[in-house]
């Protein structure tokens, strides 16, 4: 972060300087790789997602959901339910931990997410969208924003009328996942429809979708006039694309670098045994570009000893195994 620059846009009075932004994941966009990607160049840290009921009931592993280092600011906390006061009571509690921002997840497709009526179950809701938004800007002291679908399916594309409410009710700033529930992570981004999503709305609009190259970040940015483009499954297997670079351009001393430096922050934060497994997923799409047969990277993601993972790990970067992708 460079405060030295003026900020890309602004979330209420927060600045924000950079237009590059990590998608929240769930089980991904957790501290260890999320700070990584915010030292390479994204410019805000959105958490995990965060499940108000188990914020209500004092579920231990909320804690992990909501770590942050006081770098990564401006740190958004993301959180979904399909009830208004839930919503609000939980987000309450969240406040002592002091989040920067609050956004609330109306794009989730999972089917126990969507399917109970939060996530994506929202956006078929506007009246329970609005009530959200409003409860939430009325009550708490800081800025509230929102990540959209363009709707349930393609009969049900609604995202200009949710657009609307999301910003007529006072929240500072709207994602736009250029996808229906219905999609998935199928098909095409709809840029047009981020696009029109833009046009209509005066509060910052940050484009997501089918962004997997600088060149792709370039043409989303023309395309819709965004503020900001989020960047998420692209981001597991080039984090450098925060820093405008790809992957081809990523030496192989680098991503050595990053998975040494990935895998300790995994440890600190889950211990070792945990660590290392959890690990795994990171590193299988770390990897991914090297285009490794099975026999060679199964080792690698079955192994439990750390001492012998690292070995492992060194051997494979020293062999000719891996080449530049």
């Amino acid at each position: 972060m460079n405060v030295n620059s003026p900020a890309a846009f602004f979330v209420g009075n927060i600045p924000v300087f950079g237009n590059l932004i990590l998608s929240p994941m769930d089980g991904l966009s957790e501290r260890p790789f999320r700070s990584l990607v915010r030292k390479s160049g994204s410019a805000m840290s959105y958490t995990e997602f965060i499940n108000a009921m188990d914020v209500l009931a004092g579920i231990p592993r909320i804690q992990k959901k909501i770590a942050y280092y006081e770098f990564e600011r401006p740190v958004v906390f993301q959180i979904f339910d399909d009830d208004p006061d839930r919503i609000l009571n939980a987000a309450r509690q969240l406040i002592p931990f002091q989040p920067d921002i609050l956004d609330i997840n109306m794009g989730c497709s999972a089917h126990h997410v969507a399917g109970r009526g939060a996530g994506a179950g929202l956006l078929p809701q506007p009246h329970k969208v609005a009530s959200i938004i409003q409860n939430l800007v009325r009550n708490l002291p800081i800025p509230i924003t929102a990540k959209i679908r363009l709707g349930w399916d393609d009969h049900n594309r609604n995202y200009l009328e949710i657009a609307r409410i999301v910003e007529d009710c006072g929240a500072q700033l709207i994602a736009v996942h250029g996808r229906t529930k219905a999609q998935g992570y199928s098909g095409r981004a709809d840029w047009d429809a981020i696009a029109e999503i833009k046009t209509l709305l005066h509060i910052p609009v940050i484009a997501n979708g089918d962004v997997q190259s600088v060149a792709n970040i370039q043409r989303i940015q023309t395309h819709t006039r965004c503020d900001g483009v989020m960047i998420g499954r692209a981001a597991l297997f080039n984090p450098w694309i925060f820093s405008y670079r790809d992957r081809q351009q990523v030496s192989q001393k680098e991503v050595k670098l990053w998975i040494d430096t990935h895998l300790n922050e995994m440890i600190e934060f889950h211990g070792i045994d945990q660590g290392l497994i959890l690990f795994r997923k990171y590193l299988k799409r770390l990897l991914s570009p090297y285009q490794l047969n099975e026999e060679t990277i199964l080792p690698l993601l079955t192994e439990t000893d750390l001492d012998k993972f690292k070995h492992n790990l060194d051997l494979l970067f020293n062999s000719s195994l891996i080449f530049k992708p």
